[in-house]
């Protein structure tokens, strides 16, 4: 245990790392890809390989774990289940328009990324905590977390909704995203996210729940940002009042 937790320090890191050069570098997929990028592939088909992974080894470390009759645990699992298998099933089919394409170095990263992320957080809720009793299913910090993982993910799936129908309207280019959230921030489906796995971290009261929400905030934050930036810079009538993340903050 004492092992894990020097990894998990030594990941949120390279996350806060991640943090600062995703201001200066932002990440080249979707409107920000350039030429020079290296191979590139399908994006759907990127996204399935590497959303998939998440599901294939959180499954893997629940039923090789010892909690497979807990039912705290089987809850998380099933959380985890319900996010991942939209991101990896439906998500892909739903987007439409726009740049289908991806680097694969993009994929590769996001790949590893989730392999190690779902690691730690299945390898802790199914091998190494302390057993969750089900009163805790009842207790204010998972209540509270399963609310905002929930109110996250509604966000983050209305407002890339919003950009989808935008899409079918035009498949070659960009239009300004109207209603929901996106009438205070440009980036209400980063936000939505941002605040499911904060949701995450407040429900399993993780230390790697916690890595991971700040891990999603390393690298959404600043993509916000670059967005913000790119959509003022792209429409002259972009609204001024809207920001890049936080509503009337950032």
């Amino acid at each position: 245990m004492q092992l894990f937790n020097i990894f998990l320090v030594i990941w949120a890191a390279v996350a806060f790392g991640n943090f600062i050069l995703l201001f200066f570098k932002p990440a080249p997929y979707g409107r920000h890809i350039t030429e020079k990028v290296g191979p590139i592939i399908n994006s759907s088909m990127g996204w399935f390989y590497m959303e998939v992974s998440t599901l294939i080894i959180m499954l893997i470390l629940f039923f090789f774990g010892d909690r497979r009759d807990n039912t705290v645990a089987i809850v998380f699992l099933g959380m985890w289940l319900f996010h991942y298998s939209h991101r990896t099933f439906i998500f892909p089919l739903r987007r439409r328009g726009g740049l289908n394409r991806m680097p694969l170095f993009i994929m590769l990263f996001a790949l590893f990324f989730n392999l190690v992320n779902a690691y730690l957080n299945g390898r802790y809720l199914f091998m190494l905590a302390p057993v969750y009793d089900i009163s805790w299913l009842l207790g204010i910090r998972f209540l509270s977390g399963a609310a905002l993982f929930a109110l996250g993910f509604v966000i983050n799936v209305y407002s890339d909704q919003i950009l989808i129908n935008l899409r079918k309207k035009d498949k070659e280019g960009y239009r300004i995203p109207h209603g929901g959230l996106y009438r205070f921030v440009s980036c209400p489906n980063y936000l939505g996210e941002i605040i499911e796995w904060i949701g995450w971290a407040l429900a399993t009261w993780s230390l790697a729940g916690f890595v991971f929400a700040f891990w999603t905030v390393a690298n959404l934050a600043p993509r916000s940002r670059t967005h913000h930036k790119w959509y003022n810079e792209q429409f002259e009538e972009y609204p001024t009042t809207r920001k890049a993340l936080i509503p009337f903050l950032f």
